[in-house]
C-alpha cells in the first residue's frame, strides 16, 4: 500500500490546480483568438452570397451585396482590432490567479467570458450605426 506524506499531497494538489488554471487559460484566449480570426476572415473573406447562415447578418446589412460587403468589412475589421486589444487584458487578468483555488481561478474565468461577450455583442452597434450612416434606407449609398 502506498502512503502519501501530507506534502506529497499538497504537491499533487497545486499540480491537478495548475492543469485547471492552464485549461481556463486556454479556454479565455480562445475568444480573443476567435475575434482576430473570424474577423480577419469577415473583413478579407466575406460570404459572396447573401444567406442567412454564415457571416454578418442583419436586416440593413442583408439588403444587396453593396450594404452586405460593407458591414462584413466594417465588422471584420473591428473584431480583427478588438481581438488584438482584448488579448493582452485577458492575460494580465489572470496571471495574478496562477496557483490560486480552483473556485477563484473559475470565478475570473466566468468574469472574462461575460465580459468578452458582451464586447462581442456590443461591436454590432457601431457597425448598424455605419450601415445607417453609409446607405439609405432602400440600400443605395448616400
Amino acid at each position: 500500500m502506498i502512503y502519501l506524506t501530507q506534502a506529497t499531497k499538497l504537491l499533487l494538489r497545486k499540480d491537478i490546480c495548475m492543469w485547471f488554471w492552464w485549461f481556463m487559460f486556454a479556454c479565455n484566449m480562445l475568444y480573443s483568438l476567435t475575434m482576430i480570426i473570424a474577423g480577419w476572415y469577415m473583413w478579407k473573406h466575406y460570404p459572396k452570397k447573401i444567406n442567412s447562415v454564415v457571416g454578418y447578418r442583419s436586416r440593413r446589412s442583408k439588403m444587396n451585396m453593396d450594404t452586405w460587403k460593407f458591414a462584413h468589412e466594417n465588422c471584420g475589421k473591428r473584431w480583427w482590432k478588438i481581438g488584438w486589444i482584448m488579448l493582452g487584458p485577458t492575460v494580465l487578468v489572470q496571471i495574478p490567479f496562477y496557483g490560486k483555488s480552483d473556485d477563484a481561478i473559475g470565478w475570473i474565468s466566468l468574469v472574462i467570458c461575460i465580459t468578452e461577450c458582451v464586447i462581442l455583442l456590443a461591436s454590432i452597434l457601431p457597425t448598424e450605426k455605419a450601415l445607417k450612416n453609409t446607405f439609405h434606407d432602400d440600400g443605395s449609398r448616400k
